[in-house]
């Protein structure tokens, strides 16, 4: 009867185990990231930048937005006036102007350097979300500092 007891013991406490593992991140994998993006409601750049996102394992929330409210939101955030896109996100103290990889926001996210975030100003074809990226034009990603100064993160080539 003891040996009974120590395997349901044993049993229940791997069941409860197991069902704990998926809230628990393991090392060398990165939780899913939380990001809130505040964009215009019927802007399809914005829709297919967040998608792209999600796909690449992003929690996207989003809130409509535009006019005088986005902009005074970007500014309010430490967004220059010349880094300015068209939908702006926050993920983990970061801002996101624009249309930024993934994989530059998960770099972002692993440094961690003293900054308000990223920004890819404007809208140029080939980013996330502006087309086929095997046509793209050339743009960079911009760090931006917390004294408003901006400093190239990373560069895409045109293709």
């Amino acid at each position: 009867m003891a040996n009974m007891m120590m395997n349901r013991r044993t049993l229940l406490s791997s069941v409860v185990s197991m069902a704990c593992m998926p809230l628990i991140p393991s090392s060398g994998h990165a939780a899913v990231e939380a990001m809130h993006v505040l964009k215009d409601p019927n802007c399809g750049c914005c829709s297919a930048w967040i998608d792209m996102l999600e796909s690449a394992g992003f929690r996207v929330t989003t809130e409509p937005s535009m006019g005088t409210a986005l902009s005074r939101y970007k500014l309010e955030n430490g967004i220059p006036m010349s880094m300015v896109s068209c939908h702006t996100g926050k993920i983990d103290g970061y801002m996101i102007e624009g249309h930024v990889p993934a994989a530059d926001i998960r770099r972002l996210l692993i440094e961690r350097p003293e900054a308000v975030g990223l920004a890819v100003p404007g809208m140029p074809y080939g980013s996330p979300g502006m087309g086929s990226e095997s046509e793209r034009e050339a743009y960079e990603v911009h760090l931006i500092r917390r004294d408003g100064t901006t400093a190239t993160f990373s560069s895409y080539d045109a293709a």
